[in-house]
């Protein structure tokens, strides 16, 4: 007696189970009502990820974000522990501020250089009048003449030791400013708008250059890809209008275009359910909702959301009532 109902619990469960298998199937190759001219697909809509890493290794010290939080572009998510940056930073600006009194320092040079040549040529001058009148020997010009041309060489050292202030200076300033951006990096920014998917590291935790702290989702930059047959892929245009009609909002048919259409035909993937066979090579097609919708939608969009995208394969044909979007 216990066998026999044993038997009946495992057929009413096979059959319950087959009833629900043949109920999700027939949902995901349900009708959509098209007419001729449109082609539909079955997917998911996703969102482009952004992940936030660190440029310079460093300790985090601070996340300002959470998963879910929404965050704009620019700004500050998380900061890495800079106190030896700045310490560094200190010191380039001193040594910048000193090559600066150093370039002083040897034009002050150049000026008193200057000087002793103007000196020593008229000093020259009246020595070689005073030898024209036989007041002074020729030992006395050929002493003057040797300190003109010291004079000048004294002119000329300084003048380099000017150009080598000034490229010390240089130097001093790019270091300073090399700091000044490595310290600006200390601070991850996001990249673009969008909303904080993964949380990866916490305060306290060393990352080496390049370590991901964020996964940032960019719902600016949303689409959906399904695959179609060779004989309905072959008339997608680029940029052809669409629709994408998500299970969550079935009465709300969000405009999109054609972005991409594979150049080769591949075998569907097993995560998407298709109307053909899978042995059948489609071609992948990616839809993207109008930035007018995702900017007015921003909260109500989300990566992973299954639906349905339908392409119009004939630019004449109109779109049913139900796949007008609200206001058309």
């Amino acid at each position: 007696m216990n066998r026999s109902r044993l038997v009946r619990s495992v057929v009413f469960a096979l059959l319950a189970a087959s009833t629900a298998a043949a109920a999700y199937y027939l949902y995901l190759h349900r009708d959509v009502g098209l007419p001729p001219g449109f082609a539909s697909g079955n997917g998911r809509l996703e969102a482009t990820e952004v992940d936030v890493a660190t440029k310079i290794a460093g300790r985090l010290a601070e996340v300002a974000v959470r998963e879910g939080d929404w965050v704009e572009s620019g700004a500050v998510l998380a900061r890495l522990d800079a106190d030896d940056l700045r310490a560094q930073l200190r010191a380039a600006e001193a040594q910048a501020l000193q090559a600066r009194k150093a370039v002083d320092e040897s034009r002050a040079g150049v000026r008193k250089s200057q000087t002793d040549v103007k000196l020593a040529g008229r000093t020259l001058k009246r020595s070689e009048e005073l030898v024209g009148r036989g007041f002074i020997t020729r030992d006395k010009l050929d002493r003057d003449q040797t300190g003109m041309e010291g004079a000048q060489a004294g002119m000329a050292q300084a003048q380099s030791r000017v150009a080598e202030a000034g490229a010390a200076v240089a130097a001093a300033e790019a270091r300073v400013e090399a700091l000044r951006v490595t310290l600006a990096d200390a601070a991850l920014k996001a990249p673009v708008a969008g909303r904080v998917l993964y949380r990866l590291a916490e305060p306290g935790e060393v990352l080496a250059a390049g370590g991901k702290a964020l996964t940032l989702l960019d719902l600016s930059d949303m689409f959906m890809t399904i695959y179609l047959p060779t004989d309905q892929a072959g008339q997608v245009a680029l940029n052809a209008e669409a629709r994408i009609v998500l299970d969550a909002l079935p009465g709300e048919p969000i405009p999109a275009t054609v972005a991409f259409v594979a150049p080769k035909a591949q075998f569907t993937p097993r995560e998407v359910e298709t109307r053909s066979e899978r042995e059948k090579l489609m071609f992948r097609i990616k839809l993207k909702p109008t930035a007018d919708w995702l900017a007015a939608h921003r909260d109500l969009a989300k990566g992973g959301m299954p639906g349905v995208g339908i392409v119009r394969l004939d630019a004449a044909a109109a779109w049913p009532a139900h796949l007008q979007p609200s206001g058309k």
